[in-house]
């Protein structure tokens, strides 16, 4: 008797799982089948360019969401739980390693004081402001007992930006100064927002003094500078390791592996110690496409560059689709239906909020930066610093998981103050990423409306026709060393001879010839293929 009764125990738990994988293997399947939806509305719309793909996957998200509202009567909309640990661990990595493997480094470091300025500096900037606001408005609302470390955290939740939809609208070869400051600001910014979020966490919040507020800084300069290093060790042991043991003479699958593990290997280590992974996966795809992406075969060249680009696109739609179905998630909005209008000034508080925070720094910084730069064609100019406040103005993926991180627990609200944060924070994603998003080409075409002309007036160097016939072989690098010495520019050699200067690009370009290339290889490098001439030590310059 006791037997059967434990068989049957066993047997409707083995049922129980059953039908658990069953529900799993559905949901997986029909969130597939919508990335997929995604992939094809995103193509057919390309051509408008108004909307790209993260607006489509948001409203496919919130389309699906009502259909699952109506089918479950009102209990669910979304097929997943969110989990920080998904988007962090899974989700985000691919998507920052393929933002450094694909920057012009030129175009980036050249404006890189630039970028520091905007995305750490003004990043901080941005949340004081935003955090001081919310502090002080929200405590005479009828929100709820928000602690000092929430409204911290707000700060640092709002002023993390999402610029993959300007990213998609402007043209890296029409407009290379507002694409390398938009593009790189925006890496920077979420490293520090996720910096600024960690270090609020870890902090004793309760007595806050002059101390303490030296500690947050740092702590945020040790994070920035450990993080960079450690990011940049692992794209030079990953170029030492492929250059020395010719694994393309067996194998590209094997040259293939070796950098996306050892890309992702950065990035895990980095969270293990308690840095900011962001950066260090950025800076190892720098390193990796400046060193080790030239010590491999040509096809795994051609391999790894299309590997890296799907896995961040795949990522980008997986994230904007879940927020779209999130959005309608009844639970949340259960706590704030007593209270429609709470939840919209809070949402409106914070919209307002950011704009004044971003404007802040953005219009300052730009100023100070102009007073670096003694070329009139390499200031940036009002209406440049109007297109980078909009850039910047909304807010994405990275927003929803730190908000989720502060105010959930398994990805549910408990409280009302915290469902009211969670609903407005969604309620701010997709106004910005729809209304904002939806503006940028516009405003774009107003304020800049001869690209051509701009392209000429903002950059020192015209575009070349070989970042058009091939981008595979350059990477979309475009610096003379990588480009080759065949390449001549005029205006750049008649500058060159009127006015001889020592840039620090020039000393880079003597210190990486003599000592870094040799070791760590490059461009110049020729891989081990079997049958052909190659030295014995694998390397050849030219």
């Amino acid at each position: 008797m006791i037997g059967g009764s434990g068989l049957g125990v066993v047997l409707s738990k083995m049922n129980d799982l059953s039908t658990s994988d069953h529900a799993s293997v559905v949901s997986v399947n029909l969130f597939v089948a919508l990335l997929c939806a995604c992939i094809v509305v995103g193509h057919l719309l390309e051509e408008s360019r108004w909307i790209n793909e993260s607006i489509t996957a948001l409203a496919i998200g919130l389309c699906t969401g009502v259909v699952i509202l109506l089918t479950s009567g009102g209990k669910n909309s979304h097929l997943l739980v969110f989990s920080e640990d998904l988007f962090f661990i899974y989700l985000l990595p691919p998507i920052i390693f393929n933002a450094g493997f694909q920057v012009k480094k030129k175009q980036f470091f050249r404006n890189f004081l630039t970028i520091t300025l905007f995305g750490a500096v003004g990043t901080l900037i941005s949340f004081s402001i935003i955090s001081v606001g919310a502090m002080y408005i929200f405590k005479k609302m009828n929100i709820g007992a928000l602690e000092i470390g929430d409204f911290l955290a707000i700060g640092a939740i709002f002023s993390a930006t999402d610029s993959v939809c300007t990213l998609q609208v402007l043209n890296q070869d029409e407009t290379p100064l507002l694409y390398s400051l938009v593009f790189g600001e925006g890496v920077v910014n979420d490293a520090t927002s996720v910096v600024l979020f960690n270090a609020v966490q870890s902090f004793d919040l309760s007595h806050i003094d002059g101390v303490t507020a030296l500690q947050l800084i740092g702590n945020f300069i040790y994070l920035f500078i450990s993080s960079t290093l450690l990011g940049v060790f692992a794209g030079l042991l990953s170029a030492f390791i492929i250059k020395k043991l010719y694994f393309g003479r067996h194998s590209t699958d094997r040259e293939v592996a070796i950098m996306i593990l050892m890309a992702y290997l950065s990035y895990m280590l980095s969270e293990l110690l308690d840095l900011s992974a962001i950066l260090t996966v950025f800076f190892c795809g720098i390193v990796m496409s400046h060193y080790t992406w030239h010590n491999v075969t040509e096809s795994s060249r051609v391999t790894t560059k299309h590997t890296f680009a799907t896995l961040s696109f795949i990522a980008e739609i997986f994230i904007f689709l879940y927020v779209g179905m999130d959005a309608l998630d009844i639970e949340k909005w259960r706590y704030v239906s007593d209270s429609p209008g709470t939840s919209i000034g809070v949402s409106s508080i914070l919209l307002g909020l950011i704009l004044a925070g971003r404007a802040a720094f953005v219009f300052p910084l730009s100023f100070l930066s102009n007073l670096t730069k003694k070329s009139p064609e390499n200031k940036i100019e009002l209406k440049q610093q109007v297109t980078i406040w909009w850039a910047g103005l909304m807010r994405g993926a990275v927003s929803m998981a730190l908000a989720y991180n502060q105010f959930t627990k398994g990805g549910y609200t408990a409280r009302r103050e915290n469902a009211i944060m969670i609903t407005s924070t969604i309620t701010v994603v997709l106004f910005s990423t729809v209304v904002f998003g939806l503006l940028t080409k516009p405003l774009i075409q107003h304020l800049l409306p001869s690209t051509a002309h701009l392209s000429r007036m903002i950059s020192s160097e015209p575009v070349t026709p070989n970042s058009f016939f091939a981008p595979l072989l350059t990477n979309g690098q475009d610096s003379e060393a990588d480009l080759g010495a065949t390449i001549i520019r005029p205006a750049s050699l008649r500058m060159l001879l009127t006015t001889p200067s020592r840039s620090v690009h020039h000393y880079w370009r003597k210190f990486d010839n003599a000592f870094m290339r040799p070791v760590f290889g490059g461009r110049g490098f020729v891989p081990y293929v079997p049958g052909s001439p190659t030295e014995q030590d694998g390397s050849q310059w030219h």
